[in-house]
């Protein structure tokens, strides 16, 4: 039952007050106290945790109690015209005059029906508006016998005018106002009531639920915190209200839930991974709080992966590690280095080289050392296909998507690369269609599949490598800018066959090796052979010299083959072709950097960011090839 606390600030309204809810029969719902200003304050902070739903009161009392900002509901006895009237008719008995000068000492709210009604009851009316209670004594000392015949007002005020030697004359409230006051509160009662229930319906149903339930204000702090929640975050509730949401979950903010309902979002919170439903929360087209539900899904990914892995993922796998990344020079070395830290990440990767330099083999290694190397890793060379298929291959296609579709639609590698990795193998040949929707992939973590009408969501890291300079290819309008930078998050660069000569006859004995268990033989290279081996361009990089040494193996007779043997392969003018290559090479790089940094206004971090080096490489390089910078101001 809702309780009623009425306050009165003096013996003549507590009087009236106890008879007024005698004959509105509310006995059992209000409870009277006699008390005013401070006390009367003090009253009501020590009652407003007693399930108490309204207070009354009236005058200094009423607005000293506002002030405090109290939880509870305040209803105001209000002075009335008629209250007033009454007033300043016994001013005029007291005072025996026709028009006395009357101090009206009233607080904001009791000083609304007063100027109007001086006129109308002849009076002389001088209103001193008060904040607080110390107003009143300050007022009536600093008030001359001259300016006021009698001093009207609250029943403080006329007490302390009195010991000045004032006359005065307490407004005293009327039954009509006491009776609006009591049933205003009775109204209000019944709406908290109301009210209550639907608050206790609501907290049920967040505190039984099973999905964990956050609540937040109007300024982003969390408010409510149910117990699913404390179970599934492994915190205790007394510990997290109160404070930022942004605190307890960094990937959302308060601003977050303004823009609209977002259901079925995942995030990884921990170990675990979580689905989140963001609801604002709108009042009069005011957002006044938001709510979040979220739970537990990791078991259902795990079926999930499994269920994937059982229908079509089987062959979808990475078979190598960088222990397979066979070399002992140190750019190899450092390459590996680099890959080993980017494993740990989950940023997208740039992988840059020539053909054959073992670029898929550098993003399976990835694959395989970092967190989802028990997910799928799937590969596809985007120059193998055309551009009318490689989006179907990609994204997957609804059945009766396009003449020749299969009859349930297929999956794409996209799908079936979920919680895992896509590595996507000459990636400058994509058309501008394919690279439109790969990049919403990575910006939306969502795709829709060719004929489709819904998104479906997926968890992928993408590994993408190329051999072309998409630098150039950007600057030709054949390759989207915003599309690069999405990708080169991460850039790793494999150097040439020839930029790693220690390498060259390392992996031509591990091959020599190899084909000699395979076609039953004990082929060998004499030193020499290997050193001529060592000083070749290998335009085709590992590929080319693994084919060379299969080759050597199938087809030269002896057991044993010198530099002489071998030489016709590579023609009497080999070494001269090797210099002049490697000259044009250096040419090529330098027109390169001349053109990148020439292209960015001089702007050397943004030239090395294009060219997918380092600063200091990138100086080191201008001053080996005397390129002079220049920047446009």
């Amino acid at each position: 039952m809702g309780k009623i606390i009425f306050i009165a600030p003096d013996k003549a309204l507590y009087k009236k007050g106890q008879d007024m809810i005698k004959r509105l029969s509310l006995e059992n719902e209000v409870e009277i106290y006699l008390s005013r200003l401070g006390r009367a304050v003090k009253l009501a902070c020590s009652l407003q945790n007693d399930h108490v739903d309204v207070i009354i009161s009236r005058g200094g009392t009423a607005s000293l109690l506002r002030k405090e900002n109290l939880t509870i509901p305040l209803v105001d006895i209000r002075v009335t015209g008629q209250d007033l009237a009454k007033c300043f008719h016994e001013s005029k008995k007291k005072t025996g005059l026709v028009s006395p000068k009357i101090a009206l000492f009233a607080f904001e709210n009791m000083k609304e029906e007063v100027e109007g009604l001086s006129s109308i009851l002849n009076v002389s009316l001088s209103l001193y508006k008060l904040e607080k209670k110390e107003d009143i004594f300050t007022k009536v000392n600093n008030l001359l016998f001259k300016d006021a015949d009698i001093i009207v007002g609250g029943m403080s005020t006329a007490v302390y005018a009195r010991k000045k030697g004032f006359q005065a004359c307490v407004i005293h409230s009327g039954d009509f106002a006491i009776k609006n006051a009591l049933l205003e509160a009775k109204r209000i009662v019944n709406g908290r009531k109301i009210e209550k229930k639907r608050t206790q319906m609501f907290k049920a149903l967040i505190d039984y639920s099973t999905q964990g339930v956050i609540g937040v204000d109007d300024k982003g702090l969390i408010n409510v915190f149910n117990e699913a929640a404390e179970k599934l975050l492994e915190i205790e509730a007394k510990n997290i209200i109160g404070k930022s949401l942004s605190t307890l979950f960094p990937f959302y903010s308060f601003p977050d839930l303004k823009e609209k309902n977002e259901l079925g979002e995942t995030k990884i919170y921990g170990t675990k991974t979580f689905l989140f439903h963001k609801i604002p929360i709108i009042v009069d087209e005011k957002m006044v709080g938001g709510m979040i539900a979220f739970q537990d899904i990791t078991h259902i990914q795990k079926m999930e992966e499994k269920i994937r892995k059982d229908i079509g993922n089987k062959n979808l796998t990475a078979s190598y590690t960088f222990q397979d990344m066979f070399g002992i020079s140190e750019e190899l070395d450092c390459v590996k280095r680099t890959g080993l830290r980017m494993a740990k990440t989950e940023a997208t990767v740039l992988i840059s080289g020539e053909s054959g330099t073992g670029k898929e083999l550098l993003a399976q290694s990835i694959h395989s050392e970092s967190e989802r190397r028990n997910g799928p890793f799937v590969a596809i060379n985007c120059a193998a296909l055309p551009s009318s298929l490689l989006e179907s291959e990609l994204f997957g296609y609804e059945e009766g998507a396009f003449t020749g579709a299969r009859r349930k639609g297929k999956k794409g590698l996209f799908e079936l690369a979920h919680r895992g990795t896509i590595f996507l193998d000459e990636l400058g040949e994509m058309d501008a269609s394919a690279q439109s929707r790969l990049l919403r992939v990575l910006q939306e973590k969502q795709f829709m599949r060719v004929g489709g009408h819904q998104y479906i969501s997926t968890d992928v890291r993408v590994i993408a490598a190329t051999n072309q300079n998409l630098v150039e290819s950007i600057q030709k309008g054949t390759f989207r800018e915003d599309l690069f930078y999405r990708l080169h998050v991460l850039s790793i660069t494999i150097p040439p066959l020839r930029d790693r000569k220690r390498d060259i006859p390392y992996l031509a004995r591990l091959f020599l090796q190899h084909y000699n268990e395979k076609y039953k033989r004990t082929f060998s290279l004499s030193e020499d052979a290997y050193k001529m081996l060592e000083k070749q361009q290998w335009l085709g990089n590992v590929r080319e010299l693994k084919h060379f040494i299969e080759k050597l193996v199938v087809v030269e007779e002896k057991d044993r083959v010198k530099r002489e043997d071998i030489s016709h392969y590579f023609g009497v003018n080999s070494m001269v072709k090797e210099q002049e290559e490697q000259q044009s090479l250096k040419e090529n790089e330098k027109e390169k950097i001349r053109e990148v940094v020439k292209g960015c206004d001089g702007n050397i971090s943004k030239a090395a960011r294009l060219l997918g080096i380092n600063r200091s490489t990138l100086y080191r390089k201008l001053r080996k090839y005397h390129i002079k910078v220049e920047k446009s101001y």
